[in-house]
Order: structure tokens, then C-alpha cells, then sequence
């Protein structure tokens, strides 16, 4: 069983809006920019997240799939 004050201490230790995993964190970031009407240009950076973010990813993949894929992950 949990207590109350477990909880609070444990936010207090997770930042406030933040995810806690940098990982997630750059990925939403990515999409982010990418929905303000950015479009990435290194492909090898886009995949770095994905990979990141546990998917496997082909060299040939088109930059778009991979996206879409980053954000099914995000949105699971």
C-alpha cells in the first residue's frame, strides 16, 4: 500500500510538466516542430529518436514513416 506521503515526495522529485524520460521528451519536441510547420532535414536524427524511443529502424525508411511512427509510440 502507498502512503500519501510517498506521493508527495515523489513528485517532488519528477519535474513539474515534464517527462521524465529525455528520450520521450526530445521526441515530443520533434513533433512539436514538425506541427508548428517545421520539417526535419537530418534523417539520421530522426531515426537516433526512434531508435531511442525502442523501434527499429531502416536506413531506408522514409523519414515520413518514421515519424508517423514516433508519433503512434507517443500516443500509445
Amino acid at each position: 500500500m502507498t502512503t500519501p506521503h510517498f506521493l508527495r515526495w515523489l513528485k517532488k522529485m519528477l519535474p513539474a510538466g515534464k517527462d521524465p524520460c529525455p528520450d520521450r521528451q526530445r521526441a515530443r519536441e520533434l513533433i512539436a516542430a514538425i506541427d508548428a510547420g517545421g520539417m526535419p532535414l537530418n534523417a539520421a536524427r530522426v531515426n537516433d529518436i526512434a531508435r531511442r524511443l525502442g523501434l527499429e529502424v531502416s536506413t531506408r525508411a522514409r523519414v515520413e514513416d518514421t515519424i508517423e511512427r514516433i508519433r503512434a509510440v507517443l500516443n500509445h
